[in-house]
């Protein structure tokens, strides 16, 4: 079992910046790639960024290529994500996620373990 845990979200204008972070516990060995995922209300579940952790090979969705950064501490079994530029539409619940499986995906189904989760709010 791998266990996460997101943290940094909270309220933020438009145009203003959040950092995400996301420490994982328990078998850690077994996860291959961390991403983030958001999901706003009445929608599903949307993919956003995923880094591999071996290597640091990373892949966004184009909603957020150059505004948003994902990086990993892997001392500190740690990926954090950086959300500049941010929109009203960037609101919404953002979830880490643990895969143990190669390549990355960005599918909900690519992804075995998921934190709690955490909230984003974008004021216009």
């Amino acid at each position: 079992q791998v266990q996460l845990v997101e943290s940094g979200g909270g309220l933020v204008q438009a145009g203003g910046s959040l950092r995400l972070s996301c420490e994982a516990s328990g078998r850690t060995f077994s996860s291959l790639g961390m991403a983030w995922f958001r999901q706003a209300p009445g929608k599903e579940r949307e993919f956003v960024c995923a880094i591999r952790w071996s290597g640091g090979h990373t892949l966004y969705a184009d909603a957020v290529k150059g505004r948003f950064t994902i990086s990993r501490d892997s001392a500190k079994n740690a990926v954090y994500l950086q959300m500049n530029s941010l929109k009203p539409e960037d609101t919404a619940v953002y979830y880490c996620a643990s895969s143990t499986s190669f390549p990355l995906s960005t599918r909900v189904d690519g992804y075995r373990y998921w934190g709690q989760g955490t909230q984003v709010t974008v004021s216009s």
